[in-house]
């Protein structure tokens, strides 16, 4: 008997619970070591629940059409993912917690899709938000323990929108304390909510940039897709450090709404997954006119477009910025990655964008004074504490909070940074939004480009709490102070360590450069899964 669509939900949600007595708890438990010795335990329990599906390498399209044809459910995908949290994660340490709920959402997802009410390819899918997304009913800390106590008592925008696109909201990753924004001698990856994410490649190499747990997460096949966010380069060091693929998009594409802030001139959440497609689909969920529709060229139907029918390479001109201060292994990387574009068509380049000593003379200082206004309206919407000069003698009294560094300088200097009010500041941040911009622009109308290359990243460093991160990468810094759309697709590896390319275009291109992006994808080919590797031998050692 086909039972209403009241009736369907309201069973589902009854045996939700009961299915889930054995699923996994708010965090994951210790794995078992394996002859590997890389202390992951057997994928048999999340395969089985998924039978035929390879979590590594599947796309939302095809977990749909599954979905579809009734041969897969959102609830069985949801507990895989859960499971292999609970095997895999204390490994990585890159899931800070489940959300109870997850296998309710998946439940009411199934309801949908048996009854032909699917809200778009993201109904079911499951999806991690880096803990600095204000998520209603889960702790949203920033990991910082001075937002660890009562929850957000709304949504992000963000999150509204992946909830309305009947996405699973799997859980919240680690990541950077305050986004990497407290102390000049941060280690990426690190917070006193939730210690230290790892590199699933060489775990003890660094997953880089602020959104480094959702990141290792999909690196690890932890979620189907996360959202990271990015003020310069924290969304596309991640993800080519940790060899997936991640959009920072144009800014005011996505909502800052409800997102613990660096600085709204260039803050933005974007999605990371491991392929192009899947990042495209998340995108087109939470973009800030997925509802209303837009009038711009990058409307949601083009985002659409640009996943599903990605365009070839023959006739593109690409500019290459070879950044050799990344070193020579990179260097190399990028001529055979040239050579491999040149094979499909492409016409590459070598170009050199202008003004990078001006914006990277100007920017930290502008961020200093949009960081001071920025967090203190955002810590009256939290409890705990209320300004930054209260945050700063929070972390004074809290030793946990100077467990790996104890450094806060840059909460320092951003309380004795000038307002924004402040005539130098406006000059300065009126120059860094010109050059910025002039950098991108100009370079592709000399070359008639359709987009900008470079490293994303060099090999992971060793992870040291004593010396800090070794992340000079100025690749990203054009586009996130442009306000302009930049996005990492695996390029190859260094050893054992992969090393992404940074694409950048102009501005709102957004489903231009997903749709080269996706072409450049297919002809690299360069992802692999992680290895898990504990450490890299002397001689291999980077």
């Amino acid at each position: 008997m086909r039972m209403t669509s009241a009736a369907a939900l309201t069973a589902a949600l009854a045996v939700a619970p009961l299915l889930a007595a054995g699923a996994p708890g708010h965090r994951a438990v210790a794995a078992q070591p394996t002859a590997s010795g890389t202390g992951l335990s057997s994928p048999a329990a999340e395969t089985a629940l998924v039978r035929g599906v390879d979590l590594n390498t599947v796309t939302i399209p095809q977990l749909q059409e599954r979905m579809r044809r009734g041969s897969l459910t959102s609830f069985r995908l949801t507990l895989a993912y859960l499971r292999r949290i609970e095997a895999v994660d204390p490994t990585i340490n890159a899931v800070l917690r489940t959300d109870p709920t997850a296998l309710r959402q998946a439940a009411a997802s199934d309801v949908r899709h048996r009854l032909g009410r699917t809200r778009g390819p993201l109904d079911g899918i499951p999806v991690l938000l880096k803990d600095n997304i204000d998520t209603r009913g889960m702790p949203t800390t920033a990991g910082s323990l001075a937002l660890a106590g009562s929850p957000p008592a709304t949504d992000a925008v963000l999150v509204k929108r992946l909830r309305a696109a009947g996405a699973v909201i799997l859980g919240k990753a680690n990541l950077s304390e305050w986004a990497n924004f407290r102390s000049a001698k941060p280690t990426s990856g690190w917070s006193a909510v939730g210690g230290q994410t790892h590199n699933p490649y060489v775990l003890d190499r660094n997953p880089c940039g602020s959104s480094s747990g959702s990141a290792a997460a999909l690196a690890a096949s932890l979620a189907q897709v996360a959202i990271g966010t990015e003020t310069d380069g924290s969304i596309v060091c991640p993800a080519g450090m940790n060899g997936v693929v991640g959009l920072k998009p144009s800014l005011g594409l996505v909502s800052q709404s409800g997102v613990v802030p660096i600085s709204a001139e260039q803050d933005t959440a974007g999605p990371m997954a491991r392929n192009v497609i899947d990042t495209a689909l998340t995108l087109s969920a939470i973009r800030e006119d997925a509802v209303t529709g837009t009038t711009r060229g990058d409307r949601t139907q083009d985002l659409t477009d640009a996943a599903t029918r990605p365009g070839g390479l023959r006739g593109k001109r690409i500019g290459l910025w070879r950044l050799p201060s990344l070193g020579a292994e990179v260097d190399a990387l990028m001529t055979r990655t040239a050579a491999d574009l040149r094979a499909a068509g492409a016409h590459v380049v070598e170009v050199t964008p202008p003004y990078q000593e001006r914006l990277a003379e100007f920017e930290f200082p502008a961020l200093l004074s949009e960081f001071h206004r920025d967090i203190d309206a955002y810590l009256t919407t939290r409890d705990g504490p209320q300004n930054l000069a209260e945050l700063i003698e929070f972390n004074r009294a809290h030793p946990a909070e100077q467990t790996c560094f104890a450094g806060q300088e840059l909460f320092e200097q951003a309380l004795a940074a000038p307002p924004t009010t402040d005539p130098r500041y406006r000059a300065m941040r009126a120059e860094l939004r010109d050059l910025s911009r002039r950098s991108i622009d100009e370079t592709m109308a000399e070359h008639d480009l359709d987009a900008i290359a470079s490293p994303t990243n060099p090999p992971a460093w060793t992870t040291d709490c004593a010396r800090g991160d070794n992340d000079v990468i100025p690749s990203s810094t054009p586009a996130a102070v442009a306000g302009y759309p930049s996005l990492s697709v695996p390029a190859g590896f260094v050893g054992e360590l992969p090393v992404g390319l940074l694409l950048m275009s102009g501005d709102h291109q957004d489903a231009g450069l997903l749709s080269l992006g996706a072409a450049v994808e297919q002809r690299l080919d360069a992802w692999r899964a992680p290895t898990y590797l504990p450490t890299l031998p002397p001689e291999d050692a980077h």
